[in-house]
């Protein structure tokens, strides 16, 4: 079987630190497969989905999540 190599690249301008998700208390806002699960960890949030949490998660400060989250109540995403 071939061996799987996961490189991981720094973004330019990525303020934020390279958080543990192993740990992490991850909340999910329904109980459907493959829904978003959120999670606080050192004061950051970091996202992922719930039907896949070995993929990538999203890391959000605060305020990213809370302009996220008004612009979602507000509809400014299609979410069909």
């Amino acid at each position: 079987m071939a061996e799987t190599i996961t490189t991981h690249h720094q973004l330019t301008g990525w303020e934020k630190p390279d958080l543990d998700l192993s740990n992490a208390d991850w909340r999910s806002g329904s109980q459907g497969a493959g829904d978003v699960q959120i999670a606080f960890v050192e004061g950051f949030i970091a996202m992922r989905n719930g039907g896949r949490p070995e993929s990538p998660s999203l890391i959000f400060t605060p305020a990213e999540w809370r302009a996220f989250v008004l612009n979602a109540r507000e509809g400014e995403f299609d979410l069909t």
